[in-house]
């Protein structure tokens, strides 16, 4: 199953975000699970993300974006994790 994971940051958190880009992106490769994933941004200046999981189960979902290091860095205001189905692309 697909799962999206809608996440948007917090105000002026933009230096949290980059201090800990380095270990996201690590977490990312190391999962495999990851299909695709990039920054939301408002005028160029990330503000959230968009990342799109496969996994068996939304608990595997959610195990995968608590140990996610902008989420350990307290980086989000809100996560939405909604189940996804793919038709184009």
């Amino acid at each position: 199953m697909r799962v999206a994971l809608i996440c948007i940051d917090k105000p002026d958190m933009l230096q949290v975000r980059l201090d800990n880009r380095a270990a996201h992106l690590a977490h990312i490769d190391a999962s495999g699970i990851v299909e695709m994933a990039g920054p939301f941004l408002d005028n160029g200046a990330m503000v959230g993300s968009l990342v799109v999981l496969n996994v068996g189960s939304m608990a595997q979902a959610q195990e995968w974006a608590a140990s996610d290091p902008y989420a350990k860095a307290g980086l989000f205001a809100s996560v939405d994790m909604r189940e996804w189905k793919k038709v184009v692309g």
